[in-house]
């Protein structure tokens, strides 16, 4: 997945310190500085891709409620909502909310990109 940001160093701080990703690779290339994070101890990366403001980004702003592209599971939303409030992360409601599927919040990097944290419900045992 690519997220488009117009500062590389300032979006690394937010999914790295604020999120909790863990920077995976950084070089310069002819293209560009080539920029990912990652969950930990997951295969999967994430391109902070460095993109102009206002230059046509796909998924800017607000979307009435739909969930951000990038998705960020939690055992623990609630406590992890916490930890990542008092590092900084902003978000779009004061609390995590309660769906059917489980309980969810929107964050928003920097540059306006959603990432969508969820905890899902657990099934009760009969």
């Amino acid at each position: 997945m690519t997220v488009y940001v117009t500062d590389q160093d300032r979006a690394l701080e937010f999914y790295a310190e604020g999120l909790g990703l863990e920077k995976r690779v950084d070089f310069s290339g002819p293209d560009g500085r080539f920029l990912t994070v990652g969950v930990p101890d997951s295969p999967v990366q994430i391109l902070l891709w460095s993109h102009a403001a206002a230059a046509g980004r796909p998924g800017n702003g607000s979307q009435d409620g739909a969930p951000g592209p990038l998705i960020l599971e939690s055992d623990d939303l609630r406590k992890d909502f916490e930890s990542m409030r008092r590092r900084g992360v902003t978000f779009e409601e004061p609390e995590p909310v309660d769906y059917p599927f489980g309980v969810r919040i929107e964050a928003v990097d920097p540059d306006g990109n959603r990432v969508s944290l969820r905890q899902q419900r657990t099934p009760r045992k009969p």
